[in-house]
């Protein structure tokens, strides 16, 4: 399963990311989708996995969930916005998280894009970065890799022109 990760995209989308997704098979988005247009384009593309983030609105808030759990292929998967990363967990999750921790935790928030392995926990969290225009980044970013049986493989950094 080959999948599109971005974030924070804060009421814009790039055309850019059409194209660096065409050959993905989902979509997902860590929260602060900014406004219901954005979702509704991302899902018309691909199908569309997504969480709320602190500056979603009601309409993004009654269709996709806070935290989303689920499994891909073999692999566990745990997404929402404000998670925190190894080591600095969320309040909101930690508890949740040291006791039953999924192979891939992914969260945006930050603007600051991280793949970070927690041995402790033995899983790999992923933030994105941000894709939006909005916020202190310098750079926007995506991610795209693949699903594999229980493994995330070839993953890639994907940078934006222009903020």
């Amino acid at each position: 399963m080959k999948i599109g990760l971005l974030s924070d995209t804060h009421s814009f989308l790039d055309d850019a990311v059409f194209h660096h997704f065409d050959a993905c098979d989902e979509v997902w988005h860590a929260g602060d989708f900014g406004n219901g247009e954005v979702a509704e384009k991302l899902a018309a593309f691909k199908p569309l996995r997504g969480v709320y983030g602190n500056i979603d609105g009601q309409d993004i808030r009654a269709t996709y969930p806070e935290h989303l759990r689920f499994t891909c292929e073999e692999m566990d998967v745990w997404m929402t916005h404000i998670g925190g990363y190894p080591g600095r967990y969320a309040p909101a999750v930690k508890a949740d998280i040291q006791r039953n921790p999924p192979k891939l935790f992914i969260s945006g928030h930050s603007h600051i894009l991280k793949v970070q392995y927690d041995p402790r926990l033995q899983l790999l969290h992923l933030n994105p970065g941000a894709a939006g225009k909005q916020g202190w980044h310098k750079v926007r970013t995506l991610m795209r890799f693949d699903i594999v049986g229980d493994r995330a493989e070839n993953m890639e950094v994907i940078e934006l022109n222009g903020r």
